[in-house]
């Protein structure tokens, strides 16, 4: 993984975006991540946001892995967040 990219364990469930909301670390700048319950439900299970929580922070590694990748690749939505999908 990219040094210049760190994920300090703060997600949280966004229940106005039904998702997942975690910070990353550029070059000291923060920048926001997410991922939908919905996603998170397709890929590994759940049927709500605490069991979400749970799936993700089982999967953490993959998810920042595919989470810098977005971030180096510049693939930020039009209000700067990096969207899992």
């Amino acid at each position: 993984m990219n040094q210049a990219i760190q994920f300090p364990e703060r997600e949280q469930w966004d229940e106005k975006l039904q998702a997942i909301c975690f910070p990353a670390l550029v070059n000291g700048f923060q920048v926001r991540c997410g991922i939908s319950g919905a996603i998170i439900a397709s890929r590994y299970g759940g049927d709500n946001q605490q069991s979400w929580l749970e799936l993700f922070r089982l999967h953490r590694w993959d998810l920042e892995e595919e989470a810098a990748t977005l971030i180096a690749t510049g693939e930020e939505d039009y209000q700067g967040w990096f969207w899992l999908s």
